[in-house]
């Protein structure tokens, strides 16, 4: 059976270092993003998941290098927009931006995509540390992650039975071109945030692209919050 990993935003960071760990494996990968995909053997869909017509399209794209037959499939929704906000300054065109690429493209690729999806495959959110807290600054990312989390969750129940399952990695501050864009290139508060967890250092997306694959291959994880952040500090 040909098997396949679906990668949103497997541009850069995280989403790259996946592709590449899934094409080791065997896998034919395909990207879903605005950019192409810096790894060699990718099958790149361009698509703007901030429609839902873009989502729409791509899944159609995506059914062109998929067998006839359903298959076994790593659904991973990678993609995510990040802006900096707050409860009191969040306009209602700029949530709906950021839902719209964080929580309904998923929406919409799972429910074209799962029809296609053989026992064994699964379903895997890349959360955040904000899907279970938060911090300030960063409202409709917090919010859509925190919603991310109950359609992983939800997902998971309506998937009893399927054979499909779902779970959430959620990384910890990492190492990725999204980080240094929302600290304005800031390399010295970059080494102060990596300072905050028991290692010392940011996550490496290679690290978290390891978490991915294990949780695509593990489904006795099946609707579980994995937390890869290497002990990240309370406080």
């Amino acid at each position: 059976m040909q098997k396949t990993a679906i990668i949103t935003g497997a541009s850069s960071g995280i989403g790259a270092a996946t592709a590449e760990q899934f094409l080791v494996r065997g896998y034919s990968v395909i990207n879903i993003a605005r950019r192409r995909s810096p790894v060699e053997g990718v099958i790149n869909i361009a698509a703007d998941l901030g429609t839902d017509g873009g989502a729409a399209a791509a899944v159609q794209a995506c059914k062109a290098n998929l067998p006839a037959e359903s298959t076994e499939i790593a659904l991973i929704h990678n993609a995510s927009l990040m802006l900096k906000d707050t409860a009191q300054s969040c306009e209602t065109e700029a949530m709906m931006r950021v839902l719209a690429v964080n929580v309904v493209a998923v929406n919409t690729l799972n429910r074209l995509l799962l029809p296609l999806m053989a026992s064994g495959s699964s379903v895997i959110f890349v959360g955040s540390t904000l899907s279970e807290k938060a911090v300030a600054g960063a409202y409709s990312y917090v919010v859509s992650k925190h919603a991310q989390l109950g359609q992983m969750r939800a997902t998971c129940q309506d998937l009893i039975g399927s054979g499909i399952h779902t779970a959430m990695v959620c990384p910890g501050f990492t190492d990725t071109e999204m980080l240094k864009q929302h600290l304005g290139g800031d390399t010295e508060l970059m080494v102060e945030i990596g300072s905050q967890n028991g290692f010392g250092r940011l996550v490496k997306p290679e690290e978290i692209a390891g978490a991915i694959t294990w949780a695509h291959e593990s489904p006795v994880m099946n609707g579980s919050v994995i937390h890869a952040n290497l002990g990240q500090i309370e406080h």
